[in-house]
């Protein structure tokens, strides 16, 4: 730890790993709303946000929780296909309020290409949103299905029912089989632009 007549003591998101406050400085200057993308052990906010003076206002957000309270989702609402449709929503909800283009915010996560965060970004491209980036970081469709999942847990039901079971006891309690989460995917998905993409069209044409 520092110390002397000149130590300055960081300040305490800094210390507590919250906020990396460079990199929020050069976010803030360019004067874009951010797509700040946050996940947890079990669910994935997504927002965008407005820096001001007086702290940062939300615009639009979305949380994977409303998946589950409004859409009819059964899988995890932490993985990769729940963090694309947060994306989604959270877009959606962003050109609704007039807002067309951002930057991404991932905070301290690590910029693992492919991962949920990135697939929230994809799923707020999707929606519309204009956000530089590189395909490259962007997962897979197929991923993003969770057909990965689907593969897997097929081939574990064959080999070990038991561990089956176990491994995927909170998709089986809401009453999805594995196996079957990219339809389910599909379903959510239409489900979710049925919604939106028309009061989309609507509200362009009142511009």
């Amino acid at each position: 730890m520092g110390r002397g007549p000149r130590y300055r003591v960081p300040l305490k998101r800094r210390r507590q790993g919250k906020t990396n406050y460079r990199k929020r400085f050069r976010m803030i200057i360019s004067g874009k709303p951010r797509l700040v993308v946050r996940r947890s052990n079990e669910y994935i906010t997504v927002q965008v946000v407005e820096a001001r003076i007086e702290g940062d206002r939300v615009i639009a957000a979305a949380h994977s929780r409303e998946l589950y309270k409004h859409y009819g989702w059964l899988g995890d609402g932490n993985n990769t296909s729940a963090a694309y449709l947060t994306g989604l929503l959270a877009g959606y909800r962003a050109l609704l309020k007039g807002v067309e283009e951002a930057i991404l915010d991932i905070g301290l996560h690590a910029p693992v290409k492919g991962s949920r965060v990135f697939a929230a970004l994809k799923g707020a491209l999707d929606a519309g949103l204009k956000i530089p980036h590189s395909e490259e970081v962007l997962p897979d469709p197929e991923r993003i299905r969770g057909e990965h999942v689907a593969g897997y847990a097929a081939k574990l039901r064959e080999e070990d029912e038991d561990t089956y079971k176990r491994m995927f006891s909170r998709y089986l309690e809401r009453g999805l089989k594995p196996e079957d989460l990219p339809g389910h995917f599909d379903e959510v998905l239409s489900r979710i632009k049925g919604e939106y993409e028309g009061r989309l069209t609507l509200a362009r044409k009142e511009v």
